[in-house]
């Protein structure tokens, strides 16, 4: 592996940074509101998959 020097190193990782795709406010904001809704189903339909769950393990154990 080559040695950079600290200033061709600065150099490089700017010139790399500026390359970069930023997204804007409005599609950071969008993105993170999606994934809150998504948290929101996920933790839902899991829950009720746990209530069925228990419900039929709760009425195997009982006896019908």
């Amino acid at each position: 592996m080559a040695n950079t020097n600290p200033v061709q190193f600065i150099q490089q990782v700017r010139s790399e940074v500026a390359k970069v795709s930023w997204p804007s406010r409005r599609e950071v904001m969008l993105t993170t509101v999606m994934v809150f809704i998504m948290a929101a189903l996920t933790a839902t339909f899991f829950s009720l998959v746990d209530m069925a769950i228990r419900f039929g393990l709760t009425t195997i154990v009982n006896g019908f």
